[in-house]
């Protein structure tokens, strides 16, 4: 996947370069993300920070505090990511970006900052994405901490808003 790509990240200037991954849960945006580490980029996870400062999901911590770890470890990311951009660093953000607006506030803040944006969406079947999180869910790290059950998946199938006319990148997953 990392091949095809790789053309499309070169088509930037001399500013730092923010690829904003997305898509649902076991979409493959972590395994992108690592790809995109090994050829220099600086990766940038809310669920290896969460289990960095916090532990676990339900062993460390109570269930009840994820959503406001999850804030917070966006808020240190957000402020590691603006001195990223001021020390002219590329980053992967390795986040859903399941929300429009989220996706807009981050293109904003990236351009305020001097650094240029790619939005990165990987499309992969809810079936694939099934079989996924069943092997996911039996390894024990950060990215697979949070358990997605056919439930959550359901609900982040339904909420997900799929980038349309945002300049996204689309990428396949094709069985």
């Amino acid at each position: 996947m990392i091949a095809n790509i790789k053309d499309i990240l070169k088509q930037k200037t001399e500013n730092p370069l923010i690829v904003m991954m997305c898509g649902v849960a076991g979409s493959g945006k972590t395994t992108f993300a690592q790809q995109l580490e090994k050829i220099g980029f600086v990766r940038l996870s809310i669920d290896e920070e969460i289990w960095k400062v916090n532990g676990r999901y339900g062993i460390d911590f109570p269930v009840e505090n994820y959503e406001n770890y999850k804030v917070e470890a966006e808020n240190r990311l957000r402020n590691e990511l603006i001195r990223l951009l001021e020390d002219k660093q590329n980053v992967v953000i390795d986040f859903s970006f399941w929300q429009r607006a989220k996706r807009n506030d981050y293109k904003k803040l990236i351009e305020n900052a001097g650094g240029e944006w790619r939005l990165i969406y990987l499309k992969v079947s809810p079936e694939v994405l099934r079989e996924r999180l069943k092997v996911r869910s039996k390894r024990f790290d950060a990215n697979a901490a949070f358990p997605i059950t056919d439930e959550i998946l359901e609900r982040y199938l339904n909420g997900f808003e799929v980038p349309f006319q945002e300049g996204e990148i689309v990428l396949e997953y094709q069985v």
